[in-house]
């Protein structure tokens, strides 16, 4: 499942965001490349470590709490701090598959990487090319979101950015480890939950039918969920 979330962060909390780790010290986007990505890898970041990541990545975290949407989707277990990475001129992340596997920072626990995320902190407008292009069982889908806007999809996605030719490409990245480790499932929760949110919108909270539907979902994440 690829699902694009408009408004994660509002226009003026991602432009906020975006001057406040614009001003930070970057370094080059290879230090925390693995043995492949490194080698197809152009890129700037964020220090993991900076204080600039962690308190701009707790604002990124901070919204996807407050995003029902998110969570409807991802299920989320634990996800990792959010990172932050920019592309410039020819700038660009070659095909590759994100690792299964991370741990943040010094942290003992290694968290599997089900979803990757992208949260776009740049307008469309002011660049050229730095598509996020990710290869799906329908084919390449190419991503460029308005800024405060976030895609989600599988992490064992083959996917790469463009090179930019104009402009600035500035976005926060992230994985997520879901409590459905099953990318299929977590799929038919999804669409069982919205399906759900339509009918009460439409019935209201206490129609019968709406009841019993909850009463799936629930059952079924029982039955699937890894905590």
């Amino acid at each position: 499942m690829l699902l694009c979330i408009p408004d994660i962060l509002a226009a003026d909390e991602w432009r906020a965001m975006r001057d406040f780790v614009l001003a930070a010290d970057w370094e080059d986007g290879r230090a925390t490349g693995g043995s492949q990505s490194g080698l197809v890898k152009k890129n700037r970041q964020l220090p993991v470590t900076g204080e600039a990541a962690g308190r701009a990545g707790d604002r990124v975290l901070d919204a996807l709490g407050r995003s029902e949407l998110f969570i409807s989707a991802a299920l989320p277990l634990r996800i990792l701090p959010p990172m932050f990475n920019r592309y410039a001129s020819d700038e660009h992340f070659g095909a590759h598959v994100d690792g299964s596997i991370r741990r943040p920072g010094a942290s003992p626990v290694h968290i599997r990487t089900d979803l990757s995320a992208t949260l776009f902190l740049s307008d469309p407008d002011d660049y050229d090319g730095g598509e996020l292009t990710i290869e799906t069982a329908f084919g390449a889908q190419s991503v460029k979101l308005p800024g405060g806007s976030l895609v989600l999809y599988p992490a064992s996605s083959l996917h790469r950015v463009t090179p930019v030719t104009r402009g600035e490409r500035l976005a926060s990245f992230f994985w997520v480890q879901s409590m459905i480790r099953d990318n299929e499932k977590r799929s038919i929760l999804f669409d069982l939950d919205q399906t759900i949110q339509r009918l009460r919108m439409d019935r209201g909270m206490d129609d019968q039918e709406c009841l019993s539907l909850s009463n799936i979902y629930h059952n079924l994440i029982r039955q699937w969920a890894e905590t």
